[in-house]
C-alpha cells in the first residue's frame, strides 16, 4: 500500500513538472498568435477601414483558442450601447490571461495597447500598434529563452522533486 501511494505521488509531482513545461512551450506560440492578430487589427483598421467590433469580429474567425475566444467576446461585447473600450478591453485581457499562457508582461503590453484603441486617427493607430508588436517581440524572445533552459529541467524537477520526497519518507 505504501508503494502505491509513492508512485502515485511521484506521478503526481512528474505530472506538475510536464504541466510547467507544457505552459512554457506555449507562451511563444500563444505571444506568436498574439502579434499575428494585432497584424490583422492593423490591416482591418487601415485597409478595411472597419468598426473595432467587426475587426474583432474577422480577427477570431481567423484566429484559434484562445484569441479566438478573447476576440470573439470582445466584439460580442460591443454591441451594448455605451461601453467604455479600455474597462471591456481590460475585462476581457484578464479572461484571456486565465485561459492562455500568456504572462503578466504580455498583460500590461496588452492594457497599454488598450488604453490607445480607438482614441486616435488611423496613422497613429498603426504607431500604436507597431509599438505594441516590438514589445511583444521582446517577449517572444524571452520566452523561447525561457522555453529553451526551464523545459527540459521542469519535466526533470518534477520526476526529481517526486523520488526525493518518497525517499525522505520512506
Amino acid at each position: 500500500m505504501k508503494w502505491i501511494g509513492a508512485l502515485l505521488f511521484i506521478g503526481t509531482t512528474t505530472w506538475m513538472g510536464f504541466e510547467w513545461s507544457n505552459k512554457l512551450t506555449q507562451r511563444p506560440k500563444h505571444i506568436r498568435q498574439l502579434k499575428n492578430a494585432l497584424q490583422i487589427l492593423e490591416a482591418e483598421i487601415i485597409y478595411s477601414q472597419s468598426p473595432l467590433r467587426d475587426a474583432f469580429t474577422s480577427i477570431a474567425k481567423q484566429l484559434p483558442d484562445p484569441l479566438k475566444t478573447f476576440f470573439e467576446s470582445l466584439g460580442n461585447s460591443m454591441k451594448e450601447e455605451d461601453i467604455d473600450l479600455f474597462i471591456l478591453w481590460e475585462k476581457h485581457v484578464f479572461e484571456l490571461m486565465k485561459m492562455s499562457s500568456l504572462g503578466g508582461n504580455e498583460r500590461e503590453i496588452l492594457k497599454q495597447f488598450g488604453r490607445t484603441l480607438g482614441q486616435h486617427d488611423f496613422y497613429q493607430q498603426q504607431k500604436y500598434i507597431q509599438l505594441t508588436l516590438t514589445h511583444l517581440d521582446r517577449e517572444l524572445e524571452d520566452a523561447r529563452d525561457e522555453q529553451y533552459k526551464y523545459s527540459k529541467l521542469a519535466k526533470s524537477i518534477g520526476v526529481l522533486c517526486g523520488i526525493f520526497i518518497v525517499l525522505l519518507f520512506i
